[in-house]
């Protein structure tokens, strides 16, 4: 493809050199430079791309894209400053595959909890009713039955672009997507045409990258905010940020609610082990997922069906027959014992407290509810000692372990935790840094008919430690100590 077509809508500074060149490929990352590429050097949150522009060159870079023009500029390449890289490389890819999302009804889903259950499930409802359809989430990304692994929730603006081709190549009518605040405020759903966009809720978290909540309030907004009139835009209407997130937004607004009036209302009518009986607008049905918090993911989900068109009826009935996520309130069960484990992604204190409250609203006597919870490394700080004390308000016995440290210490971050335990509940908690031994300690705790709830990393099947990747899933490992106390 020709640069000059590549570069259509960019905000361009300067040029130096021709931009009539071929260009073979995109790329952000040197190493990944082969001949003909385009080179885009982008100043990220771990390394400035402005530092690897020679390494771009030697590898056959044949067009340098930049904010900041270099003091020795080879002639042989094409030179282009612009005002944001990350912005241009969203542009520059949505043009290089030739604007896939112009070609797929794309639907995008932001909020602290829920995104990865509300965009599987819309990709499960539409799959259901007769359409192809891609996903791209925390768990996988998915093009109709074609698999893809994900690495983010959100791709980087290159790849997500090349994702969206292939799934507009494979002929999906629909691509259901997580949009993380992370991903909007580096532009890497920038230039995307969107059909429509769903916010969940919003509570504290990711600090450690936007500094306040504030400012994380305010990313979030920003892609509302940057919607055509031709979108929709759904919110929570029981969320307290749910109606500023589109005060600005020039989308059709619409509202869901478990509490007040709203175009896509709820109402609980029974919630247990075996699913959620619920009327939504006039209609009463049965779903198979669990807990008030999958009351709103289903709402939501509904709404956007409605608005993309879809028969009120047709959409509840295949919503009812419908699983959720994997890892978000996954649940087994022992055999003789029947002990209750519980898988959960829950890693802010709210996603926490969700699915305590909701395992206590399905307690049916006296079942002690034991709880092993960690807290990432190099993450936002301010939350943990907020997940541990929320676990032992609502926990019988609470097993603080290792999450993903990373490059931390795991016993300094499970001291960051303990100093959120007042001294009432010193008594309800240990601290077991290994993860596979904190399991294992819960389910040996338990007795008939408790609940363990392994909260944290869900879908997960790595624990990251200085660096490294070590396999491990949490519901394999919880299932083999059920196994063990089976013996």
């Amino acid at each position: 493809m020709i640069l000059q077509d590549i570069l259509y809508k960019v905000n361009i500074r300067s040029v130096a050199g021709s931009t009539g060149v071929a260009v073979q490929s995109l790329q952000a990352d040197s190493r990944k430079v082969t001949p003909g590429a385009c080179f885009i050097a982008i100043n990220g949150t771990v390394t400035n791309g402005h530092e690897y522009i020679n390494t771009a060159i030697q590898n056959g870079a044949v067009a340098i894209v930049c904010e900041v023009l270099p003091a020795h500029m080879p002639a042989s390449v094409t030179w282009i400053q612009v005002q944001n890289s990350a912005e241009a490389a969203a542009c520059m890819a949505h043009n290089f595959y030739h604007s896939p999302s112009l070609q797929v009804k794309l639907v995008g889903v932001t909020g602290t909890n829920g995104k990865t259950t509300v965009a599987t499930l819309l990709w499960k409802l539409f799959s259901a009713l007769g359409f192809k359809c891609g996903l791209i989430s925390t768990v996988q990304n998915q093009s109709g039955s074609t698999i893809i692994p994900a690495t983010h929730t959100t791709p980087d603006a290159i790849n997500l672009s090349a994702l969206l081709r292939q799934m507009a190549d494979d002929n999906c009518r629909y691509v259901f997507m997580e949009c993380s605040s992370h991903a909007i405020h580096q532009h890497r759903i920038a230039g995307l045409k969107f059909e429509g966009a769903l916010f969940t809720n919003i509570s504290h978290d990711h600090l450690d990258y936007h500094k306040t909540f504030e400012e994380y309030i305010r990313v979030k907004k920003s892609w509302f905010d940057s919607l055509p009139s031709t979108a929709f835009a759904i919110s929570n209407a029981d969320d307290k940020r749910g109606a500023v997130m589109l005060q600005n937004t020039a989308a059709k607004k619409m509202y869901y609610s478990l509490k007040t009036m709203a175009d896509f209302k709820g109402k609980i009518l029974d919630n247990s082990l075996t699913g959620l009986h619920m009327m939504v607008n006039d209609q009463e049905v049965y779903f198979r997922l669990i807990g008030a918090f999958n009351a709103y993911n289903l709402l939501a989900v509904y709404g956007a069906a409605v608005m993309l068109g879809q028969d009120k009826q047709d959409v509840l009935q295949a919503l009812s027959n419908i699983d959720g996520a994997e890892g978000r309130f996954d649940y087994t069960v022992s055999r003789n014992e029947k002990v209750i484990g519980i898988i959960d992604y829950a890693h802010t204190p709210d996603a926490l407290l969700n699915v305590l409250a909701t395992i206590k609203n399905l307690k049916q006597g006296n079942e002690h509810v034991i709880t092993v919870v960690g807290c990432g490394g190099d993450r936002d700080k301010t939350k943990r000692p907020v997940m541990a004390e929320v676990a032992c308000e609502y926990s019988d016995r609470v097993i603080f372990t290792s999450d993903n440290p990373r490059s931390e210490d795991a016993l300094q971050i499970l001291k960051d935790m303990e100093a959120g335990v007042n001294v009432v509940a010193r008594k309800k908690y240990i601290s077991i840094a290994d993860r596979k031994e904190a399991i294992k300690t819960a389910v040996s705790l338990a007795q008939q008919q408790d609940i363990v709830l392994v909260a944290g990393k869900g879908h997960e099947k790595y624990q990251e430690i200085k660096g490294v990747k070590y396999a491990f899933d949490d519901k394999q490992v919880l299932n083999e100590m059920f196994d063990l106390l089976e013996k």
